[in-house]
């Protein structure tokens, strides 16, 4: 089945792609800059499309990666002191308290939830909103708040176990 030409995509779909983008950003400058770097992605992978799909739904998925990785361009990353910080500290651990050790029995635990608790604690840490985090996971922004809630709250009542002072 033959391709439709890219200029024929863009008159198409652009209107659509865009209002989307603009959904996500809020910001309509941004959406236009994203908005090209769909099309561009999509001229360079035009070859790579199967025809499993709607076309449309195939733009859309490269227009939400887009967005979604520009997302991580904004975030800064984060220290693990950092982390140890905003999950576990909340101005209550003492001074004399050895973080680092306490960094990687945190990092120890999380090994033994699940992937998505995992990521959520993860992508919260760098600062990512409820909602962004649901859009980068794909579930609703209140599973994202609850698996956030009980994956800390389990993690300081592991380490009040272990004699920690939390």
């Amino acid at each position: 089945m033959p391709y439709p030409e890219l200029e024929e995509l863009y008159n198409a779909y652009r209107t659509d792609l865009y209002r989307y983008l603009c959904h996500l950003t809020h910001d309509p400058a941004e959406a236009e800059d994203l908005l090209s770097e769909t099309f561009l992605r999509a001229l360079r992978r035009l070859h790579t499309y199967r025809g499993d799909c709607a076309v449309k739904t195939w733009l859309f998925g490269i227009a939400h990666n887009v967005w979604l990785e520009s997302l991580r361009k904004r975030r800064p990353t984060v220290s693990a002191d950092d982390l140890l910080e905003t999950y576990l500290t909340d101005d209550t651990l003492p001074d004399h308290t050895d973080t680092r050790l306490q960094w990687q029995r945190v990092q120890a635990l999380l090994q033994q939830k699940d992937d998505r608790a995992r990521r959520v604690v993860q992508l919260r840490a760098q600062g990512y909103s409820y909602a962004e985090i649901a859009a980068r996971l794909g579930i609703s922004e209140s599973s994202a708040r609850v698996i956030e809630h009980r994956t800390r709250t389990w993690l300081k009542q592991q380490l009040a176990k272990e004699g920690y002072d939390l």
